[in-house]
């Protein structure tokens, strides 16, 4: 659960309210009853802004990792997943 503190609060508080944040409650700073800023711990900030991989690199890792296991698809692997069928009727309004 977040811990909510106005900026003049957290000034005279700052060490321990870092110490909070760094065991991994996140704070929210306000201004006036606003919230203007989240104080949150180095691991959390970093899991936030970690690059993630787009479509292309996932693919090619997950490729490598099928060819290091000596895992092969054929075409047959993948008959009969879709449902081909036209759906359901309808009736017009």
């Amino acid at each position: 659960m977040q811990q909510k503190i106005s900026i003049s609060e957290a000034i005279r508080k700052l060490p321990s309210i870092l110490h909070n944040v760094e065991s991994g409650m996140p704070v929210s700073l306000t201004r006036r009853g606003k919230p203007v800023a989240m104080l949150v711990s180095i691991q959390e900030y970093e899991r936030l802004h970690r690059k993630k991989k787009d479509f292309w690199d996932a693919f090619m890792e997950f490729r490598q990792t099928l060819e290091k296991e000596n895992i092969e698809f054929s075409d047959s692997d993948f008959e009969n997943l879709r449902d081909i069928s036209p759906g359901r009727e309808i009736s017009a309004l």
